[in-house]
């Protein structure tokens, strides 16, 4: 008697069978009371089965697809690994970009894990919750992936040992924790514009194209190849978040205009991280790829713009605060790295002073209004260090209350005159950076008094203690080692060392 083979399940039936089929009506709960966060928000759904996940993965090709990722991956770290890679580079400088990497942006990528495994719970439809789980598992193989990478810099290099830490705990890299943090504790919808869209689509190519380009550029192979290896996913997880906002907003009418509040909301307060990476691809890279000027047009204005075209039939619109960005394009690197400069004792990486050519490279980027509103604050600088007199901010800076960067950006109109919003909520007076982050606390205000301001923790004495001292040893910033100036710092010598040592091998 003959045995008829079993049929071969065709894609769309195995991708039915894997994620509808494994679905279930519950009976003795509410469906409300199994999805209480599906509503709350005020989103309408009519008909959940209306998502389908534009990938169709299901998890037994998931893990074979990343198995495959890993395996080339880590070849690539242990042969960077064992041939000292890290003497490779283009300058020790660099580095100091990888600190900020790993401190700021590593544990948010743990933090997006979290939040997309708490999107799974909630939210009734089942393929948009195992798509959930796979961006999940995504966000924390990146952030182990990252980790794996630069912890070969930390066997050499100062200021990588205390990453998860200090991000809790550092000033500035509090800019980054609130963000996940308000993310987080929103609603399944508003997370999935935060991070699936807004975040995703909208912000990530301005982290992963240029700064990975970056990367490669100045000889860290270590890095690129992580940041390779993540794209594939960051494509995935754009499309995701597109297709996710599309489901939404051809729900209800009514879902639009909350859906635009928030994609105000999101915007500004991505773009506002940032600020930070403008100032990594114009003043700590050693080698250059692009301006920051440039890969903002590039990869918002051109990419941002079609895709806003292509929601407008929706009635979404670009984020209202686009066009300060725009205003901000030429001088947000430079606002930020002059802080930083004169934060450099309170700070857990090294700061310098662009050289001559980078000066020059800067002035032909952005043209004679930079040069006439910053060159001269360049020059300064120089002249006092040439006297050893460099400058440190004596005090920390004031926080923003919404996206706790300090108070440092200039009026989008006026770039001689520090922007700075005020209001007043229940009696206590609150600041803002922008118009931006004040309507966002105004639109929000008890969250937002809730704010954990890293500075005013400081003054008031629970951060270890009363003198500068104290607050660095509770950031476990190394003093003398992973801060102040690169010139004449810890890792400044020993990169001499190194390139020593290859001028006499060379010879």
């Amino acid at each position: 008697m003959s045995v008829t083979a079993p049929k071969k399940l065709s894609l769309k039936e195995r991708y039915r069978i894997l994620t509808r089929g494994l679905d279930w009506t519950t009976t003795y709960q509410e469906p409300a009371k199994v999805f209480p966060h599906a509503e709350f928000e005020g989103i309408k759904i009519r008909d959940w089965d209306g998502f389908v996940d534009p990938f169709r993965l299901t998890m037994d090709s998931y893990w074979k697809y990343q198995a495959e990722k890993e395996r080339k991956l880590y070849a690539v770290l242990d042969s960077f690994q064992q041939n000292n890679g890290q003497t490779a580079i283009t300058d020790g400088r660099y580095v100091n970009v990888l600190k900020i990497f790993l401190t700021a942006i590593t544990p948010g990528e743990y933090q997006a894990h979290r939040g997309f495994a708490m999107l799974g719970r909630q939210v009734p439809n089942v393929g948009l919750r195992i798509a959930a789980q796979m961006q999940s598992l995504d966000e924390l193989r990146h952030a182990q992936t990252q980790i794996h990478s630069c912890s070969h810099y930390n066997k050499y290099f100062d200021g990588l040992h205390s990453f998860s830490y200090q991000h809790d705990r550092v000033w500035y890299l509090s800019v980054v924790k609130s963000f996940f943090d308000d993310a987080r504790t929103s609603g399944p919808f508003e997370f999935l514009i935060a991070i699936g869209f807004s975040f995703e689509y909208v912000l990530t190519n301005l982290l992963f194209v240029p700064f990975m380009s970056g990367a490669a550029y100045n000889g860290d192979l270590s890095t690129v190849t992580f940041g390779f290896s993540a794209q594939s996913d960051e494509s995935r997880h754009m499309t995701l978040g597109l297709e996710a906002i599309k489901f939404v907003l051809e729900q209800h009418e009514d879902n639009a205009a909350i859906v635009q509040k928030w994609i105000d909301k999101w915007f500004w307060r991505g773009y506002r991280i940032l600020a930070i990476l403008a100032m990594m691809m114009d003043y700590m890279l050693p080698k250059r790829i692009m301006p920051w000027k440039d890969a903002w047009e590039i990869y918002f204005n051109e990419a941002g713009g079609a895709l806003f075209a292509d929601l407008a039939r929706y009635g979404i619109k670009m984020p209202s605060t686009a066009d300060v960005a725009n205003k901000e394009a030429f001088r947000l690197s430079t606002e930020t790295m002059l802080t930083f400069y004169q934060m450099g004792h309170a700070s857990g990486f090294h700061s310098w002073l662009p050289s001559e050519d980078e000066l020059k490279w800067l002035a032909d980027a952005y043209g004679p209004e930079w040069e006439r509103l910053y060159l001269p604050r360049f020059k300064y600088f120089r002249e006092l260090e040439a006297k050893g007199e460099h400058y440190y901010n004596p005090s920390l800076p004031q926080l923003c209350q919404v996206c706790q960067i300090p108070m440092f950006f200039t009026e989008p109109d006026d770039p001689t005159k520090i922007c700075f919003r005020d209001t007043v909520y229940n009696g206590d007076r609150y600041h803002f950076c922008s118009d931006g982050c004040q309507h966002i606390f105004e639109n929000e205000p008890e969250k937002y008094v809730q704010a954990w301001l890293p500075v005013h923790q400081v003054m008031q004495g629970n951060c270890g203690g009363a003198t500068i001292d104290d607050v660095r040893k509770y950031w476990a910033v190394e003093d003398g080692e992973d801060n102040y100036d690169y010139v004449g710092s810890p890792d400044e010598t020993m990169w001499k060392g190194w390139q020593a040592d290859r001028l006499k091998v060379g010879s």
